[in-house]
């Protein structure tokens, strides 16, 4: 052989992380940090939190599904269960003005000279 591999070739993008309410990989830029601090689960924004940290879509939906299945104790690495108040305030806050997208990404279309 002349070193090339069988099947599909994968171009490498970067760090891939999967939401844990709707189980889809995505860039980390698409998706929102939690750690859990003193029981509650809380957005990291600046993804620089101490601890175990799990990746959540900037949607109510995916929040949902988390809880539905007890996701957060067990990627949180945590016993017991944990209060999502103040995730869902930051998604209710956050991710309806901003149509889903994480904040600061809104507007970020190139303008283009008319002339």
């Amino acid at each position: 052989m002349n070193g090339s591999t069988s099947g599909s070739v994968t171009q490498h993008i970067g760090p891939v992380r999967t939401c844990i309410g709707c189980r889809t990989r995505t860039l980390p830029s698409e998706l929102l940090r939690v750690v859990a601090v003193d029981g509650s689960v809380v957005p990291d924004l600046h993804r620089r939190l101490p601890g175990r940290g799990a990746w959540l879509h900037f949607d109510l939906e995916c929040l949902r599904n988390a809880e539905r299945r007890r996701a957060f104790p067990r990627a949180l690495r945590v016993q017991g269960a944990l209060d999502v108040a103040l995730l869902r305030e930051h998604l209710e806050q956050h991710g309806k003005s901003t149509g889903g997208q994480p904040p600061g990404r809104q507007g970020t279309r190139k303008q283009v000279d008319p002339s």
